[in-house]
């Protein structure tokens, strides 16, 4: 096994967190890294929260659009096919047409009631037109969604970010977002996990909860996985201090705090739960390869097509670029589909059988994509 030396100084508590989940990581998981190759579609960027972090909002006055057009969806999904994406990665706003008298209106002229009724037209064109498969992040989800959109994505993600209720207080990160109260998100999750659908989630670090709000996140996720069995990755999030929000000069989390917080996940999760850490997000002195010493097993979407329209200013790293420095590490970097082969190859409980039909035909032995991921 190759070593790995840390790029700056960090304490002992930090160094025996990272060996520890280092070790899990390679227990579990081997040396291969995963990734999944996506296009990002912001079907639309309304959105009825209001938290103090984000520049992925917009209102009805300064949005460039208030949908995307279904012409618009299916030109940047045939571009990811194009360069070999596998993943058509829906991001949107919560419930706009509950704040906007403008999206419902546009809404009901092309025969929709909600949102969520759009996007699973979306997700329906892109599996009927496409060779891509849809993983949708619209937001918290009632039964009735959870079980349509199951129908259409071959996985759902929502974000737990915190379960600390200090961030619902007065000058708070969610004092404005009613969705991101703890309580709802975990229902969404835990209906998710009921339904047996396939779910991504994870924590966002750095908004002013503390390292045992952190742990406390991270048990609870645990324990949905524990009973349903569907968590099937957790992505650990560093927040990026934004100019134009009212959190533009908050301090950000250290390189060592979310270190350690990375490492905790693995701890905590396991050996066989799948961490995440989005290269375009880390620090640019430690850079991106340090995550490795805490245990993540996953890099999440990276385009070759599209940008991060929630952090535009941090572009993914470029595939090649990725894959050397990933291998002079002594790791293996792969692609994969937005939802892991243990969900499909090993089991058709989770998704519906045409879902497991198309992700099998598309598949090698090993249930990952069968054809190269053209950078």
């Amino acid at each position: 096994m190759k070593s790995f030396s840390f790029p700056l100084q960090v304490s002992s508590k930090t160094e025996e967190l990272c060996s520890k989940a280092s070790e899990l990581r390679d227990r579990g998981k081997g040396r291969v890294l995963s990734y999944s190759p996506k296009v990002f579609i912001p079907l639309t960027r309304l959105c009825r929260d209001f938290c103090s972090y984000c520049t992925f909002r917009v209102s009805p006055r300064t949005a460039d659009r208030l949908y995307m057009t279904p012409e618009e969806v299916l030109a940047v999904a045939r571009a990811g096919e194009a360069h070999g994406c596998t993943e058509a990665l829906f991001v949107l706003g919560e419930r706009p047409e509950e704040r906007y008298p403008e999206a419902r209106q546009w809404l009901k002229e092309r025969g929709f009631e909600s949102t969520h009724e759009y996007l699973y037209e979306m997700c329906r064109l892109i599996l009927e037109e496409t060779s891509l498969f849809p993983h949708s992040n619209p937001g918290t989800l009632t039964r009735n969604e959870l079980v349509a959109l199951k129908k259409v994505n071959v996985s759902l993600g929502l974000m737990l970010e915190s379960t600390s209720r200090k961030l619902l207080e007065t000058g708070g990160a969610h004092e404005h977002a009613p969705s991101k109260r703890p309580e709802v998100r975990l229902k969404t999750l835990e209906l998710a996990g009921a339904f047996r659908i396939p779910f991504t989630t994870g924590i966002l670090v750095g908004i002013g909860e503390s390292e045992e709000d952190r742990i406390e996140s991270l048990q609870a996720i645990r324990s949905l996985h524990e009973r349903y069995g569907h968590i099937q990755e957790v992505i650990i999030q560093n927040f990026r201090a934004k100019p134009h929000t009212r959190m533009d000069g908050a301090d950000e989390a250290s390189v060592e705090e979310f270190l350690q917080t990375v490492a905790w996940a693995r701890i905590i999760l396991g050996a066989e739960m799948n961490v995440q850490v989005p290269p375009n997000l880390a620090d640019p002195d430690a850079g991106y390869l340090i995550y490795l010493r805490a245990g993540i097993n996953d890099w999440g979407g990276i385009s070759p097509v599209t940008i991060d329209y929630v952090n535009p200013e941090a572009p993914w790293p470029h595939l090649d670029e990725l894959r050397r420095s990933v291998e002079a590490q002594g790791f293996k970097l792969r692609p994969r589909f937005p939802v892991y082969p243990a969900y499909f190859m090993d089991t058709p409980d989770f998704l519906p059988w045409a879902l497991v039909q198309k992700l099998r035909s598309q598949a090698d032995s090993s249930g990952y994509p069968a054809s190269a991921v053209h950078a």
